[in-house]
């Protein structure tokens, strides 16, 4: 039995909104079609996907499963496409992603030595979007900062670098030589994720404010409503006289790996791997050093 992609994206929207009415009108087809098209993939698949009652619309235990399966397999299919899509335009293209901070330069550098006749597309990512983007294809090798969820991807280490709180200019620690975790017992903070991620252990409150992007942290950092942390490349880019970098020799050193999809069969890959593992200790002092290391060149 093969599994309708068109019907997959159908049951995804479905399992997302757990309405019917709102999948949709974002699907922009009638719901009694979307009802039809998803009993037929339950017909296919021998099981119930959801339970409907007065209540509303829940998934089931086979749902569930499903949905887990479902993003990856979506992901693979988009990837597939645009590789094809590449492919048939006659050029060779890698498209490298990385986190603000970490330089790309010394790795493309080394890999293009080999392969002069390789475009390297590079384009930044964020935090929410490093694994998406490389389980659909959107870039093929990806610099990522962990936490990051690993499901269908392979993760090599590079190297680590110390982690910096933030603190707005006229914080009671800024200018400070160092703090510790104490110092920043219930500071409130600015952060991009669940309080699993938080590089503290100590109690902190919940993030009031979620951000996306480096910019937006540092913008809510200085207008005083909270502190933040980054890695010590980020303080070379982001050097501004409205907040302060002060180091918290405590904090567990940030992660930077290297990741692509786990199914993904790339000799060119493989290759920028093996030259960003050759350049790691070039890489991690360049981002001390030179904030236009990371500049995207696009050719």
């Amino acid at each position: 039995m093969d599994l309708d992609l068109r019907k997959l994206r159908y049951f995804l929207a479905v399992a997302e909104r757990l309405h019917f009415g709102r999948a949709a009108e974002e699907l922009h087809i009638a719901q009694p079609v979307l009802s039809r098209q998803i009993r037929a993939l339950e017909q296919d698949l021998g099981a119930a996907l959801f339970t409907r009652d007065s209540h509303g619309v829940a998934l089931t235990d086979a749902g569930r499963q499903l949905l887990s399966d479902t993003g990856p397999l979506l992901a693979s299919a988009d990837a597939v496409r645009r590789r094809v899509t590449v492919a048939a335009r006659g050029s060779r293209r890698l498209a490298v992603g990385f986190r603000t901070g970490i330089p790309v330069i010394p790795a493309a550098r080394a890999f293009e030595v080999r392969h002069p006749d390789v475009v390297l597309d590079v384009q930044r990512t964020e935090w929410d979007d490093q694994a998406p983007m490389l389980l659909d294809g959107r870039i093929d090798v990806g610099y990522v900062r962990l936490p990051i969820d690993e499901t269908g991807l392979r993760v090599t280490p590079l190297y680590t670098e110390p982690l910096l709180v933030v603190l707005p200019a006229g914080h009671r620690l800024a200018g400070k030589e160092e703090v510790t975790e104490a110092d920043l017992a219930g500071e409130p903070l600015v952060w991009h994720a669940g309080p699993d991620t938080h590089p503290t252990r100590r109690p902190l409150p919940d993030p009031g404010l979620r951000v996306r992007g480096v910019e937006e942290k540092l913008e809510h950092v200085a207008a005083g409503r909270g502190i933040s942390f980054v890695a010590r490349s980020e303080t070379v880019f982001y050097s501004r006289p409205d907040i302060s970098y002060v180091p918290v020799p405590e904090l567990a050193p940030d992660q930077v790996c290297l990741a692509m999809a786990a199914s993904r069969t790339s000799p060119l890959a493989e290759a920028f791997f093996a030259a960003a593992q050759a350049t790691a200790e070039i890489t991690a002092d360049c981002g001390i050093h030179d904030p236009a290391a990371t500049a995207p060149k696009d050719r």
